[in-house]
């Protein structure tokens, strides 16, 4: 787990005129919240903070104003629907020794059985509780050799020390599928022919 560490100041304008501002000078609007305390409007620097989001689950360590540190994850991130930039972030207040929920990535390697059977990933991302320092990025499943009807539940997939699951052990989140395009092709042959 990678931490980042970011400069931010303190911000007293709202509203839609403020936040263009703010991004006009590369800057992106956030809101830090969390442990009962009060939501505190930051001003963040957009380059760093859009380097930062490239990792998953990303520990943040905000130095705000020059005066407090503080740690944090993304929970909320908006962009442009069209140029992608970032437009504001929602940040949450973490200490080190702290559970957090989060979701992880989960990658697969290895072929699947002969016969062209199709892994549906039907969770992308796992959704466990870790350590605030020592969320991990992804965890990896094999699915070497695996048959049509064959899945992976949540239990079987292995996660780091102190990483818990956060769904039911008997959630499926992959599985394969049996190939029909073949079979849809010979039947749609079969009525051309009629």
């Amino acid at each position: 787990m990678s931490e980042v560490k970011i400069s931010a100041t303190t911000r007293s304008e709202f509203g839609k005129g403020a936040a263009r501002r703010i991004r006009r000078d590369n800057k992106v609007p956030g809101v830090l919240y969390g442990h009962g305390s009060d939501p505190l409007h930051l001003t963040l620097p957009g380059h760093d903070l859009l380097l930062a989001l490239r990792t998953p689950n990303v520990l943040i360590a905000l130095d705000i104003d020059g005066k407090t540190n503080e740690l944090a994850i993304p929970k909320s991130v908006q962009r442009d629907p069209i140029k992608g930039f970032l437009e504001h972030v929602d940040l949450q207040l973490v200490q080190r020794g702290e559970t957090v929920s989060v979701e992880i990535y989960v990658h697969t390697e290895g072929e699947l059985a002969p016969g062209g059977n199709l892994l549906e990933h039907v969770l992308n991302a796992l959704p466990v509780e870790a350590e605030a320092t020592h969320i991990p990025e992804s965890v990896t499943v094999s699915v070497e050799g695996l048959e049509a009807g064959a899945s992976i539940l949540a239990k079987d997939i292995p996660l780091p020390a102190g990483t818990k699951l956060a769904v039911e052990e008997d959630t499926v989140v992959l599985q394969v599928l049996a190939a029909q395009a073949e079979e849809a092709s010979a039947e749609g042959d079969e009525a051309a022919e009629a």
